[in-house]
């Protein structure tokens, strides 16, 4: 079933990039359809764990033409974020199709077909919008499926009432489980990390400033000069952690994000309950026997549940099988395919909104250019 006429746009995916691409074409006048396989707009975020708080200052977490409220605290919480991100999507009059998912896309008669469970949409330009985390990556262990206590990814995890005098484990020392570790030593359990490699951490400030700010200052250095400055206030703020079990990575979190584009821990207290004993550091997972995990060293421990901060895939390989390979950084566009875009896959030091929103405002240009709009940039909504 053909679901009406030719857009200029298909935007798959309303979180905050679609929002935000959304937003740069409705100010332009340019007609669009934006598809959401979830029943509301930024489902995810509504599904995080309970404490969760934007990573980055809300002067460097606002889409296009909506900054955070001056009332705002400096670093939203979880339901903050989903109410700022409702209120973009009404002010810009967005109007997502929630509950369908995107299948697939091919460009045909020069215009992106994209077929749901519901019919097809066809658009001179395609914008993906679905974001690197669209899937749960769950790894596996030998004897995992033997394991009798609870296993969760991170995404299913809300808060650690449940786990209150509990023997948990968490495997991965990213942002969500440095996080939900702090989370499950407030709540009462006896908690282990699984930290496999060297790590970077960084503050969530440095004298005074947001760290992604002093992050994307350090990113203009030479590579030298700006490795040699993280590594020393890493060095500075932290010391020598390898007594707590946790090494330090020989490349500066700068290096990190931008040649292995992984965000380091910005910690949020998880550290100090390192140090002071409340989160004891583990080596790399190797294999389940019963209830007790063991590790790399050879040392075991019984537990109860165990928490995967394992990180997330995205879906857009299989949206586009038919492109053959991409490449691994995704540009904003493809020359080999005509009228697609990407929005949101960047790893940056300086933030994901910020990202976001920078790429928002192009794509907005370059398609709204095409549908012979000059200008016209997201202003205040309605």
């Amino acid at each position: 079933m053909d679901r009406g006429d030719r857009n200029a746009a298909v935007i798959v995916g309303a979180g905050p990039a679609g929002l935000a691409v959304g937003a740069c074409l409705r100010a332009r006048g340019v007609p669009f359809v934006l598809l959401e396989r979830e029943a509301r707009p930024a489902a995810s975020w509504s599904r995080h764990y309970d404490r969760l708080h934007l990573h980055t200052h809300k002067r460097n977490s606002g889409l296009p033409g909506r900054p955070w409220p001056d009332d705002a605290p400096d670093y939203p919480a979880r339901d903050e974020v989903v109410g700022y991100l409702e209120s973009y999507a009404a002010a810009f009059d967005l109007r997502p199709h929630l509950g369908e998912a995107a299948q697939r896309a091919w460009r045909e008669d020069g215009a992106w077909q994209v077929e749901s469970e519901r019919g097809r949409y066809v658009g001179e330009h395609l914008v993906v919008a679905s974001g690197l985390n669209d899937r749960p990556h769950r790894p596996t262990w030998p004897g995992l499926e033997r394991f009798p206590g609870a296993v969760l990814h991170s995404s299913e995890y809300r808060n650690g009432v449940p786990f209150r005098e509990r023997r948990a484990l968490v495997v991965g020392f990213g942002n969500s489980g440095g996080e939900i570790a702090v989370d499950l030593v407030e709540h009462g359990a006896r908690v282990a990390l699984a930290v496999r490699s060297a790590v970077n951490v960084v503050p969530r400030r440095v004298l005074g400033m947001p760290v992604e700010e002093v992050a994307t200052r350090l990113g203009r250095l030479p590579a030298p000069v700006a490795d040699a400055v993280g590594r020393a206030v890493r060095r500075l703020r932290y010391g020598d952690m390898t007594r707590y079990g946790l090494r330090f990575a020989p490349f500066s979190p700068t290096r990190q994000v931008q040649e292995r584009a992984r965000i380091p821990l910005i910690d949020a207290g998880t550290v100090e309950h390192v140090r002071a004993g409340r989160i004891a550091v583990r080596p790399g997972l190797v294999r389940f026997e019963g209830e007790r995990a063991v590790f790399e060293d050879g040392t075991d421990l019984p537990l109860d549940v165990v928490v995967l901060a394992t990180g997330f895939r995205a879906g857009y390989p299989s949206l586009l099988e038919g492109l053959g390979e991409l490449p691994a950084e995704l540009p904003l566009a493809l020359p080999r395919a005509p009228g697609l875009h990407f929005c949101g896959f960047v790893v940056t030091a300086g933030g994901t909104l910020a990202r976001i929103a920078q790429e928002a405002q192009t794509i907005g240009a370059v398609i709204g250019a095409a549908f012979g709009v000059q200008g016209g940039a997201a202003g205040g909504g309605r």
